[in-house]
């Protein structure tokens, strides 16, 4: 029974401005960096950048039906057709009883260089006739990094919402409603994996084609929701055998991949892949595919709960 998804991996960046910040000083434009020196790629570049790998890979899926990728400025709430109300959470403000709040299970950690990096600096001229209009900027870029990447999904809440039931003011019981088929889950469980190791969609690459695909990847299947696979990679020998030792007690699956040894990256997800097939997906709601009710449905039954009370 799989609850949790937690995928950790590191990806060489090469002469990149990945996530550039605010301009320093008039047209000096910056790259992200830690007071410790590594430069970083923000969570929220990340989840861009995940999405806009899920919404390659959906639009490319026979699969898909009426399902579609939001784009990040106006996603709905069809959680039942729409990935990134689904998957990446969303909030409604009502003057009403309902908000319309709705947690992510996908989740990412900011991407962080493993050492200190080299930050170098671009001189960008712009010169026109009669010496007008001239211009003069530097760019800072990063020369290379191997940046640490980590993604989570809750499986609890893919295709599934929460409705509470109240006595007085007292929250007494917790209700579940099914959006999608179970199939649709397993399906977008699928992409979200296959996204992680698809991540093309970078600031600032018209002339520097970024790619945050896994050099080495941690794929963890785990029997509850934890993320303490997201600290693997940065940690010491023995740390790293006793997280696996704990995966193993608990009866979690992962699997590894290095592309510089015979169980490359793509073995690890070819596996992985395999293994998901085989197993099911937790799903606290009970419901089957002829009780499944549209995010719309849901709101109207939750808000009509509470003005009763």
């Amino acid at each position: 029974m799989i609850r949790g998804i937690l995928i950790s991996t590191l990806a060489p960046l090469e002469n990149h401005i990945a996530n550039g910040g605010e301009k320093l000083l008039g047209n000096a434009s910056s790259i992200k960096r830690r007071p410790d020196g590594k430069v970083y790629i923000s969570g929220q570049m990340q989840r861009h950048a995940l999405f806009s790998a899920i919404d390659r890979l959906n639009s490319a899926d026979p699969g898909k039906g009426n399902t579609y990728v939001s784009n990040g400025d106006g996603n709905s709430m069809m959680v039942e057709k729409d990935l990134r109300a689904d998957m990446g959470g969303f909030l409604e403000p009502d003057a009403g009883n309902y908000t319309g709040r709705r947690i992510a299970p996908v989740s990412v950690t900011p991407a962080v260089a493993l050492e200190a990096s080299e930050v170098g600096r671009d001189l960008l001229l712009r010169l026109k006739y009669e010496d007008r209009d001239n211009s003069i900027a530097t760019r800072e870029f990063s020369q290379m990094d191997v940046m640490h990447m980590n993604y989570f999904l809750d499986v609890e809440n893919l295709g599934i919402s929460k409705g509470y039931t109240y006595d007085g003011a007292k929250h007494v019981k917790t209700l579940y409603f099914k959006h999608t088929s179970e199939n649709e889950r397993r399906r977008r469980t699928k992409l979200f994996i296959e996204a992680t190791r698809a991540l093309t969609d970078y600031a600032n690459q018209a002339r520097n084609a970024t790619s945050g695909e896994p050099q080495e990847v941690l794929i963890v299947f785990d029997t509850r929701l934890s993320r303490k696979a997201a600290r693997y990679f940065t940690a010491a020998a023995q740390e790293r055998a006793n997280i696996l030792k704990e995966f193993e007690e608990r009866g979690a699956t992962y699997f590894i991949g290095d592309d510089r040894s015979e169980t490359s990256v793509s073995k690890a997800y070819q596996s992985a892949f395999k293994f998901l097939e085989s197993q099911t997906l937790y799903d606290p709601s009970g419901a089957n595919d002829l009780q499944l009710v549209t995010f719309e449905e849901y709101k109207k039954a939750s808000t009509t709960a509470k003005k009763s009370k």
